[in-house]
């Protein structure tokens, strides 16, 4: 009886509509660095870095443990990628953020997304991050159009460029030897 139970509990329950995956991470670094050698490196951010960064995105503290694939390209920098997962309303989305040699965004693209795909901004929303740096403008209802139907998306997105583009920065003065 106790399983029969179980049984119905169980096909009456509202299962999370499985992750939209449009691209891994392999295909997605290929298609930012096509002829790029791409490096992957660990970085831990000291309490300090974390509040740096904090302070610059204008978000939480994020987590000390960052992973950064750095491209070169004929022995200069190509660029940086960053994986960012993050809760959009109730599921996560990925995304791979490319930032260029000068800090700002190269390129964004959506890994995955775990949402129903109506609160999912169209593609040329996301085509007004190229170009951006962190700045006032990088914010929703500034520089950063805001989409009906996809609020949480888009809050969520543009967050995660600003926490990228902190982390890079806080990255790039550790490695410049200045604080």
């Amino acid at each position: 009886m106790r399983s029969l139970l179980l049984a119905v509990v169980l096909a009456a329950w509202p299962l999370s509509a499985a992750a939209k995956v449009f691209l891994t991470q392999e295909e997605a670094l290929k298609l930012a660095f096509p002829d790029a050698i791409v490096e992957r490196r660990t970085v831990y951010l000291t309490e300090a870095e974390q509040a740096e960064a904090a302070k610059l995105s204008g978000g939480p503290r994020p987590s000390a443990l960052v992973v950064v694939y750095m491209a070169t390209q004929e022995g200069r920098p190509a660029g940086a990628a960053y994986f960012d997962t993050h809760v959009v309303r109730t599921q996560p989305e990925t995304l791979m953020i490319v930032v260029d040699p000068f800090g700002a965004i190269a390129r964004l693209e959506v890994l995955s997304f775990s949402e129903p795909e109506e609160y999912m901004p169209r593609a040329n929303w996301y085509a007004q991050f190229p170009g951006r740096s962190l700045s006032d403008e990088l914010a929703v209802k500034r520089g950063i159009r805001a989409v009906s139907g996809a609020t949480l998306t888009v809050r969520a997105t543009t967050e995660a460029a600003r926490r990228v583009l902190a982390i890079h920065r806080v990255i790039g003065r550790r490695t410049a030897g200045s604080k």
